[in-house]
């Protein structure tokens, strides 16, 4: 979660503890409504005399308003398909007497992964098609288990671990970290069944990803890197080449999480980069791999980083239409609007999220962080963008002010 300003905090409690106005509030503290409302907009700071008056009024402890982990004042946006998550847990059975062949399994997965990758309805595509598939590859991979078929085996646990990566990334877009655990640990047994080393890795690499979603960057580093020393024990391709390239990339993100700037930009410059060298762009095992890829986690670093200057050289250096991944265009376009944000360059703030909501409208209604820019962004813009922003804002679903939050 992002770091909220004393002022997003105070109108978080305001609104929570009887919505009051903040004329109200502000006048049982003795202070103007304007005043309050800079305060809440971030274009002041209140003073300690000023702060504590507004939290007794509000009923919170000052704690509150100086926590940076306080919540988000947004509406939660859709969260996982209740389908998807009865057939995951075992509650739905598949209909199904006998097993699909797993040829027709390996295309049908396949054709999932390219609309997850692509379609700019890719929340709504997807979980309309992965209940039913979801539950005949489970149903599969049952069904061989009992077989002597043993390619036919293996061909469906390999299908199972390909899913189980796309409901890695789908739980977690969908706000859902504890099923995302649970079908990475799946996809990497389904894997290490087939006795398949590269869906092994490209497990492993989904597993990083997870952990590294939930703040454990230290977990994350000893996955991938456990990994990528598996990996140079298989034979040399350039499928193995960028399987470890992309847990690089896992590496150098743990190494960030933990605002070690130095690895992380070492890490992607002498170990990710000359992987993504050597093999081009690419999308082995749905990874996403390739100098491309290397570009956007170096602006990813510089942003994290705080270094916006360098972060937006950086962006400049990225060909965004060379990517198979519409997940990874909205995650660059995303981070260049943070950047953009932090340096409260409001107009280019809003043009590189109009651009988003064009090919992803989805993912901009979902993502917290973008939400929470739009959030920040109609209560600080000046009257010239405001009724782009408050539009942008209005069809995100994101609430309008309460009483007495009138922008000045």
């Amino acid at each position: 979660m992002g770091t909220l300003t004393v002022g997003a905090r105070i109108r978080y409690w305001r609104r929570r503890n009887g919505n009051r106005s903040q004329a109200a509030i502000a006048g049982l503290c003795g202070i103007s409504e304007d005043h309050l409302s800079q305060i809440e907009r971030g274009r002041r700071t209140p003073a300690l005399e000023t702060l504590l008056s507004i939290a007794r009024e509000i009923g919170v402890p000052v704690s509150a308003l100086l926590d940076e982990d306080a919540p988000v004042d947004q509406p939660a946006a859709p969260r996982i398909a209740s389908d998807v998550t009865r057939v995951l847990m075992g509650y739905c059975a598949s209909s199904r007497s006998a097993p699909a062949a797993p040829a027709a399994l390996r295309e049908r997965v396949e054709h999932a992964w390219r609309t997850w990758q692509t379609s700019q309805t890719r929340y709504t595509d997807t979980a309309r098609l992965l209940p039913e598939l979801l539950s005949d590859v489970q149903h599969a991979v049952e069904a061989h288990r009992l077989r002597s078929e043993v390619q036919d085996r293996r061909e469906a646990l390999r299908a199972a671990a390909d899913l189980y990566g796309l409901l890695r990334s789908y739980c977690r877009r969908t706000g859902r970290n504890d099923l995302s655990l649970l079908v990475a640990d799946r996809a990497l047994r389904a894997a290490q069944d087939a006795d398949d080393p590269l869906r092994i890795a490209a497990a492993e690499w989904n597993l990083g990803h997870v952990l590294l979603s939930q703040s454990d960057p230290e977990g994350a580093e000893e996955v991938a890197s456990r990994a990528i020393e598996e990996l140079a024990r298989t034979p040399e391709s350039d499928d193995r080449e960028a399987l470890a390239g992309a847990l690089e990339l896992v590496v150098s993100t743990a190494a960030a999480q933990r605002r070690d700037w130095w690895r992380a930009r070492q890490r992607l410059e002498k170990a990710a980069l000359p992987h993504a060298a050597r093999v081009g762009e690419g999308n082995v095992h749905w990874t996403v791999f390739g100098p491309t890829n290397v570009g956007l986690h170096a602006l990813g670093i510089e942003m994290l980083a705080g270094e916006t200057t360098e972060a937006l050289r950086r962006a400049d250096q990225v060909d965004i239409e060379r990517l198979p991944s519409l997940e990874r265009r909205f995650t660059f376009l995303l981070d260049v609007a943070r950047c953009y944000d932090m340096r409260r360059e409001d107009a280019s703030v809003l043009v590189h999220l109009l651009d988003i909501e064009q090919f992803a409208p989805e993912d901009l209604a979902r993502n917290p962080v973008a939400r929470q820019i739009v959030s920040s962004l109609r209560d600080r813009v000046r009257p010239t963008y405001r009724r782009q922003v408050e539009a942008l804002a209005e069809r995100l679903g994101i609430d309008e002010p309460g009483p007495g939050d009138n922008p000045v």
